[in-house]
C-alpha cells in the first residue's frame, strides 16, 4: 500500500523509534531511515526523543483520536510547503532550522495522525507474545500480524511442533 510521505515514511520512522534499543544511536537511526537534514543530536535532544518515543508507543498500543491529538498538541508544528532538493512541493511540519528533536516530533506525530485518518488498522504490534516490536503494515492486503517473517516463522513452527506433539501423544 502506498502512503503519502507523512503517513508512510514518518509513521515508519515512528515505528523505528519505538523499536530502537535504549542505547541506539538516534542520529544513525534517523540517517538510515532517510530523515534529512539531521545535523547533530545532543544528549538533551536524544533524551527528549527517547521520552517522545514512549509517547509514540502509546499510539501503537491503543491508536485513537485523543492520543494523537495530544501528540500533535505537544509539537511545535507549523505546516508549510517546501520544494527543497528539487523535489515536488510537499508539506513540512516544522522549520528546517528547528532543533532536530522538535522536527522529529512534528514529523512523526503528523505521520501517525495521517496514517490513523487514512488506515488506522495499518498500525500494528507483533502478534508473537514474546515480541514487543511495532510496525506499519504496508502489505497489499493489510493483514500483517507480525513485525517480521522471523517472528511469523517462530509462531508457525511452534504451532506445528505443538500439533505434532499432540498427535504423538494421542498415538501412544
Amino acid at each position: 500500500m502506498h502512503f503519502n510521505p507523512y503517513g508512510g515514511a514518518a509513521a515508519q520512522l515512528a515505528a523505528r523509534l519505538v523499536n530502537a534499543a535504549p542505547g541506539e544511536d538516534l542520529a544513525l537511526l534517523l540517517a538510515e531511515a532517510g530523515y534529512k537534514p539531521i545535523g547533530t543530536v545532543s544528549p538533551r535532544q536524544a533524551a527528549t526523543l527517547r521520552r517522545w518515543t514512549r509517547r509514540l508507543d502509546e499510539v501503537f498500543r491503543a491508536p485513537g483520536v485523543e492520543v494523537l491529538n495530544a501528540l500533535l498538541a505537544e509539537t511545535t508544528s507549523r505546516p508549510y510547503i517546501s520544494t527543497h532538493d528539487g523535489r515536488a512541493p510537499h508539506l513540512h511540519y516544522a522549520a528546517e532550522t528547528a532543533p532536530i528533536d522538535e522536527r522529529v516530533k512534528a514529523y512523526t506525530a503528523a505521520g501517525l495522525a495521517e496514517l490513523f485518518c487514512a488506515a488506522p488498522d495499518r498500525m500494528g504490534r507483533c502478534a508473537r507474545p514474546e515480541c514487543a516490536l511495532v510496525f506499519v503494515d504496508t502489505s497489499r492486503n493489510g493483514r500483517r500480524r507480525f513485525c517480521s517473517d522471523r517472528c511469523a516463522n517462530r509462531v508457525n513452527v511452534a504451532r506445528h511442533r505443538a500439533r505434532a506433539a499432540q498427535r504423538q501423544k494421542t498415538i501412544t
